[in-house]
């Protein structure tokens, strides 16, 4: 049987030298505002085996939760953050990364008319799509503001839960997000990530191939150097799982596995630089 392609990645062309931290920020604004304009998280010149009901499955999403909110699915994850921890009604959840809402509204469910969700993301794209599914479905109690996730547009000591669906990948500055995280997180806050790492080492080639970088492969950490991160930010981490499969299943063959993991605030504020 053929695998499933649902994150299919063409590169077109080489991009010769070090991408600088903006660089990178426009190439993955550019990539995303066009996936917000057709629909699709695939690439233009390449054919998908998968909708994104098909992806939606594979990464963990039950029927039930893809009938809600169905055009809000892209395909676009790698992995269920909120199948990994207990969001509870009245909560306050924030979506790094929110897309066209399709976790957000998911949340929106578990929170109540009680609890409040907000989702941020960088491109006027889908950010409309967002606002525009909101709307249709009722959804009063979410929000969507742009912004970047390393500098969230989120109050100090605000959110209950933080979710982030393959997007922390995309960022340059990974230590910078996750500070910014712990931040906006009340004293016990949660936070439940499905992001992708690395298996071994890319070449200097592939970590500068727009593409690459567009298709959360190219930023990707290794696994150990991603982990630092999180508790250097100043989190513990309760909950990690690794799903290896992904790599064959959506990145042809790429040394990539989906992590899944749940982090808590420490009750003590993290001295900056300082790894526990």
């Amino acid at each position: 049987m053929k695998p499933l392609t649902g994150m299919v990645l063409c590169s077109r062309y080489a991009y010769s030298g070090i991408m600088k931290d903006e660089e990178i920020i426009q190439v993955v604004k550019k990539h995303y505002s066009k996936v917000a304009t057709n629909g699709t998280g695939c690439c233009d010149s390449c054919g998908c085996d998968a909708g994104p009901e098909d992806i939606g499955r594979m990464i963990g999403y039950s029927d039930e939760e893809l009938a809600n909110v169905p055009e809000a699915n892209l395909g676009l994850g790698c992995g269920n953050p909120l199948a990994l921890g207990n969001i509870m009604e009245g909560d306050t959840v924030l979506d790094l990364g929110s897309g066209a809402g399709f976790d957000c509204f998911l949340a929106a469910r578990k929170v109540g008319r009680s609890g409040k969700v907000i989702g941020v993301d960088m491109t006027d794209g889908m950010l409309e799509l967002a606002r525009k599914n909101a709307e249709k479905h009722g959804f009063g109690n979410v929000e969507f503001r742009k912004g970047y996730i390393h500098q969230l547009p989120v109050d100090d000591n605000s959110i209950d839960v933080i979710i982030s669906n393959c997007v922390i990948n995309l960022a340059p500055d990974k230590l910078a997000v996750y500070r910014d995280a712990y931040r906006v997180l009340k004293k016990n806050g949660r936070m439940y990530v499905s992001d992708i790492v690395l298996l071994a080492e890319l070449s200097e080639e592939q970590k500068s191939d727009p593409d690459l970088v567009a298709g959360c492969v190219g930023g990707a950490l290794l696994m150990d150097d991603y982990l630092a991160i999180v508790k250097k930010a100043g989190f513990r981490v309760e909950i990690l799982h690794e799903d290896r499969d992904i790599s064959k299943i959506q990145y042809d063959g790429l040394p990539l596995m989906s992590l899944k993991l749940g982090a808590y605030k420490l009750p003590a504020p993290k001295v900056a630089g300082v790894t526990s």
